[in-house]
């Protein structure tokens, strides 16, 4: 394999092994892997390379932890998002959590 070939091979592991760790880290444990999400700036984006193998490279970290991915551009800003249907006690526990943190946010304003 050419010198430059291998250099970019591991350079997008190492890109797949960051973006995969990003993504475990954002997980709240108490929904079991569902609902993960990551959100890179512009800044993140610049820094990491091109916008076409940051995305694969994310797609491949969402295999990875078993999600399947999807990645949107907007704003500026690259959306990491795992699709898969949720369990129904999961969505009921993430339903509930939302509600209170409306509920708290009610509450200040008052």
């Amino acid at each position: 394999m050419p010198v430059k070939d291998e250099l970019a091979r591991r350079r997008y592991e190492k890109l797949v092994d960051r973006l995969e760790s990003m993504m475990r880290a954002a997980l709240k444990p108490e929904y079991q892997g569902y609902y993960g999400q990551l959100i890179l700036s512009g800044d993140d984006l610049v820094e990491m390379g091109e916008l076409k193998d940051i995305r694969r490279a994310a797609r491949e970290a969402g295999r990875r932890l078993g999600w399947k991915t999807t990645t949107q551009l907007v704003g500026g800003r690259l959306f990491v998002l795992d699709e898969r249907e949720v369990p129904e006690e999961i969505e009921r526990l993430a339903g509930d959590a939302a509600a209170e943190a409306m509920d708290q946010v009610w509450r200040e304003h008052q």
